[in-house]
């Protein structure tokens, strides 16, 4: 589990060409479905996208790095060739329902299973909600997009390194494109 773990970072850039699925995206959607719920509420649904016009449309409605301002996103030939999109359907959230710890749980299920499968994502929390409701079809004042789910066979060497000397967390990519996400040290994170 631990080398999945390691594995399984943000990868921004894919081999589009290589499709994934409706039946593997169903069967992650599937697993994550029986994750823990707060309140046992459950109230998300997913929109699976895959089909590469309704990736395009997805892909227009998504930022892509926080960090590296200067980059626009992956270029065409290296965007996601799926998208799972998590939304709130907010005629079944409690008023007291904390959707986002449900949000969290059911993505990492989701980027956990895409990893093992040889697939890898990106965790999105930046996208104009709106935008991606017209683009999937869906009722945005009943379905709320919280969090996309980018999806493909990673075509990056995303490395984990240790956080440098003055603390800074900021990933970032050299000149020849790998990309480095700094961690703290195990005995920086316990009490």
């Amino acid at each position: 589990m631990q080398d999945i773990i390691k594995t399984c970072r943000s990868y921004r850039r894919f081999d589009e060409a290589d499709r994934i699925g409706n039946k593997l995206l169903t069967t992650w959607v599937d697993a994550a479905r029986l994750v823990a719920s707060s309140g046992n509420a459950q109230p998300l649904r997913y929109a699976i996208v895959s089909d590469e016009k309704a990736c395009e449309r997805v892909f227009a409605c998504c930022a892509w790095a926080k960090a590296l301002p200067d980059w626009p996103g992956p270029d065409a030939g290296e965007r996601p060739s799926a998208y799972i999109v998590i939304c709130r359907d907010n005629d079944r959230t409690l008023a007291d329902t904390f959707t986002a710890w449900d949000e969290g749980i059911a993505a990492q299920t989701i980027m956990l299973q895409a990893v093992e499968a040889g697939f890898g994502g990106c965790i999105i929390a930046s996208f104009k909600k709106r935008s991606m409701a017209e683009a999937l079809g869906i009722d945005a004042e009943r379905f709320q997009p919280d969090m996309v789910l980018a999806l493909g066979r990673p075509v990056e060497d995303v490395r984990i390194v240790d956080v440098p000397a003055g603390g800074a967390t900021e990933y970032w990519r050299d000149a020849e494109g790998v990309h480095y996400v700094p961690k703290r040290a195990l005995s920086d994170v316990l009490l």
